[in-house]
């Protein structure tokens, strides 16, 4: 997920009516006639036109009401298909991050893009976007603005593949299946992958939901692997003695996640409709997390993006679409 704190200048011009129309939005959100496009569009214009009243508990709800979403969205898929699904995707997953992390590494040195910067970017593509990047960040000790600027840089990239990708999927007649691998590799964040994936179909969101969770597993050997790697760097530079590795949490939603998939494969017949209830809660949640995130954007976010890390951001994102689309359209069935 793509979250940040918007500014002092948004908080300040709070007032009731501004709350009052945030709270409506939000409501609308939760309607049929609302679609995660949408719901994106809608929270980032109120983010940047109006400012984000609710900034700071409007961020960390749209993180949990993700992962309590993405735990409902579960309940709709038996353990049997997340596992047909998990184990198609694997090696597309495992492809994906090494490539990713492999031309963002190049990209960053390129285009001299300041180094933490540069990997936190990397991360975020090749893992789970903002996820990615809130896990690496302090295991590298980066910098609040490398992070800000970083997680910048995957919103507004997450936001352009969330509008683009289900019509390029149609105009060059993509499976759902084909869809969602798509989606799963080449879109950053898991809130966007699965926003564009409802909008293609119900076997794509179920696809791309499972790829995409098992892409985030990922997120914890990398941000360990970079605690490590910082550690060496600064002893080298500095001399100093080894510091005890930084903790890293991982991504226990999506343990919770099987187990819903789980209840839905042991469960009787009379309790699926119960089940498909709290997966269509999940679907609804999801929309409303979008109109979350979208809210989260600022002004001063989109200026501190600065020109090199979102070309880098940008090359490396058009890259990792362009070989994934290529990749599906060879060797993923129709």
């Amino acid at each position: 997920m793509s979250l940040w704190s918007a500014g002092p200048s948004h908080r300040a011009r709070s007032s009731p009516v501004l709350g009052a129309l945030f709270v409506a939005a939000a409501a609308f959100c939760l309607t049929p006639w609302a679609s995660p496009a949408l719901a994106l569009g809608l929270g980032a214009a109120f983010g940047l036109v109006l400012g984000n009243p609710f900034a700071l508990r409007s961020a960390v709800a749209a993180k949990w009401l993700l992962q309590g979403s993405v735990v409902c969205l579960g309940f709709g898929m038996p353990l049997a298909a997340v596992a047909r699904a998990g184990v198609a995707g694997v090696g597309y997953t495992v492809a994906g991050i090494a490539t990713a992390l492999l031309l963002g590494t190049l990209l960053g040195g390129w285009l001299r893009v300041e180094r933490q910067t540069a990997f936190l970017v990397t991360a975020g593509t090749a893992i789970c976007g903002g996820s990615a990047i809130a896990a690496v960040g302090p295991a590298i000790g980066a910098a609040a603005e490398s992070m800000s600027v970083a997680l910048a840089t995957v919103f507004v990239l997450n936001a352009v593949a969330l509008y683009l990708f289900p019509p390029i999927g149609h105009l060059l007649g993509l499976s759902q299946g084909q869809f969602a691998v798509w989606a799963a590799v080449a879109i950053h964040d898991t809130s966007s992958v699965v926003g564009a994936a409802s909008a293609y179909g119900p076997r794509a969101l179920e696809m791309a939901t499972v790829l995409k969770l098992a892409r985030a597993l990922w997120i914890v050997p990398l941000a360990l692997g970079a605690a490590a790697w910082h550690r060496r760097r600064r002893d080298a530079i500095a001399g100093a003695a080894e510091a005890p590795a930084e903790r890293v949490a991982p991504p226990w939603f999506i343990g919770f996640f099987l187990l819903a998939a789980l209840v839905r494969t042991l469960f009787p017949a009379d309790a699926v409709l119960v089940l498909d209830a709290l997966a269509h809660a999940g679907r609804v949640g999801l929309v409303l997390t979008l109109f979350l995130i979208g809210a989260g954007l600022s002004r001063a976010t989109l200026r501190a993006v600065g020109v090199r890390p979102l070309v880098q951001g940008f090359l490396l994102w058009l890259a990792m679409g362009g070989l994934a689309l290529f990749a599906v359209w060879r060797w993923v069935p129709a």
